[in-house]
């Protein structure tokens, strides 16, 4: 029997990929809002691909925030475009 993988939809784009192959960003229970590199650390987590075009559309479009159920203020929306860029 196969394994199943697991797949998310990116938030920007809006495609399903693997998870492996996506970023997930997560807000913590203390409102803070980062890159999850483990893909394990507690909090509402978001999918978005490895790339700034998808952060941007992400931004833009307000799938980040709806996913995350919070705003995105500018320092966090700048970190996150540095680490992706």
């Amino acid at each position: 029997m196969q394994k199943k993988i697991p797949t998310r939809r990116c938030v920007g784009c809006g495609q399903m990929k693997e998870k492996k192959d996506l970023i997930r960003v997560i807000k913590t229970p203390e409102d803070e809002i980062y890159l999850d590199t483990t893909g394990k650390a507690n909090g509402r987590g978001a999918y978005i691909c490895n790339n700034a075009e998808c952060l941007q559309k992400a931004l833009k479009n307000k799938g980040l925030e709806r996913s995350l159920k919070s705003q995105i203020p500018d320092e966090v929306r700048t970190r996150l475009e540095k680490e992706l860029g």
